[in-house]
């Protein structure tokens, strides 16, 4: 395909890993010019919020690369689909992924809308990930260096805004994205990777959420039906957490295992591999598949319930086009509501969905 005619718009973070996808677009005859989004309303000068610095280094990649860079606001945009969403998750009691959300809802539907506004044929993004053509079909591959892949938070994307998308880092290992950074005399060839909630960066959590939701404390029951101490909110706590209990003693660590709602009480089990804290069938909702057709073939095939965990062989019942009951071969450890189960057929990411329940 000849790229010399096509523009792209490059999600520029002011991280490494944008920057070099629009070098290695650049390289490949693309027109290419940056787009900035800042989603979080904060002064720039607050320890966790970095977007003035941010902005500052994507400028500096620019000027570097010849290209133009854009600046846009979507923080009511990402209030309103992302971070309320976030609170209510928290609310219910579940555990959510703000990232997997953010990308569906900011990076490939509000940026993609703005992008096409600014001329664009595609879009591109730092992710660690490949789109792959497979006869007519769109796929999601996991990346190259697999100690990077980010597929399992792009799997909620709509297939035609992947149709659109470039992963110009999908081939590459981090290692080597740092090493064409510093040979083209990038200043942030060795910045730190973000971490934390989805442009809003690390926070002291208790804290951040505390600002949003009231905390409610309650007892901290065993399994076996003792009290044996007392948690500060259910929302501050996710499934097989070890740290913040606050429960001493002799013995194996404790490790929560259950929450009850209704009664405001957090269980937990002692032991690392306590069965309590396993699961084997898991009830998912708002099933996402990229090509929305493989729903009548899939069967059988591997599932991630969190990002760094290895593949587990499983097998998929359908329920409807967006509900199933997922059967793993092995008992999952602790296997979190709201969360997201990502399914996988070797290097292709199928789609995903989010966990519900699970016994």
């Amino acid at each position: 395909m000849s790229t010399g005619s096509k523009t792209v718009v490059v999600g520029l973070s002011g991280g490494v890993d944008s920057s070099v996808a629009a070098h290695l677009l650049l390289e490949q005859g693309y027109h290419v010019c940056g787009l900035f989004m800042k989603n979080w309303e904060e002064d720039d000068t607050n320890d966790y919020c970095a977007a003035g610095q941010d902005r500052e280094d994507a400028e500096k990649v620019c000027d570097k690369l010849g290209i133009e860079l854009h600046t846009v606001n979507f923080a009511y945009e990402y209030w309103e689909r992302v971070f309320e969403q976030f609170l209510d998750e928290y609310k219910a009691g579940r555990t959510p992924n703000p990232d997997i959300l953010c990308n569906r809802e900011i990076k490939f539907k509000e940026f993609l809308n703005y992008a096409k506004r600014l001329g664009a044929d595609y879009i591109a993004t730092g992710h660690y990930a490949r789109h792959v053509m497979t006869g007519n079909y769109h796929q999601l591959h996991r990346g190259t260096d697999i100690s990077k892949d980010q597929s399992y938070f792009l799997y909620a994307i709509e297939p035609t805004a992947l149709a659109q998308a470039l992963f110009p880092l999908g081939e590459f290992r981090k290692v080597e994205v740092r090493q064409i950074a510093q040979k083209l005399g990038l200043s942030n060839y060795d910045k730190k990777d973000s971490t934390g909630i989805c442009f809003i960066g690390e926070r002291k959590f208790k804290e951040f959420l505390s600002q949003y939701l009231k905390p409610n404390p309650g007892d901290i029951v065993s399994v076996g039906g003792g009290k044996i101490g007392q948690h500060h909110g259910l929302m501050y706590y996710t499934l097989g957490q070890r740290q913040g209990l606050g429960i001493g003693g002799a013995g194996d660590a404790w490790y929560v295992c259950a929450k009850d709602m209704r009664n405001n009480v957090l269980y937990a089990a002692q032991g690392h591999d306590h069965p309590a804290l396993f699961s084997q069938t898991i009830q998912v909702t708002d099933i996402l598949l990229i090509n929305p057709s493989d729903a009548q073939q899939i069967t059988s095939c591997t599932a991630k319930t969190r990002y760094r965990q290895s593949d587990q062989p499983c097998k998929i019942e359908f329920r409807t086009n967006q509900t199933a009951q997922v059967i793993f071969d092995q008992p999952q450890r602790a296997v979190t509501p709201g969360q997201s189960i990502v399914f996988y057929e070797g290097n292709v990411c199928l789609g995903g969905g989010l966990i519900h329940s699970c016994r």
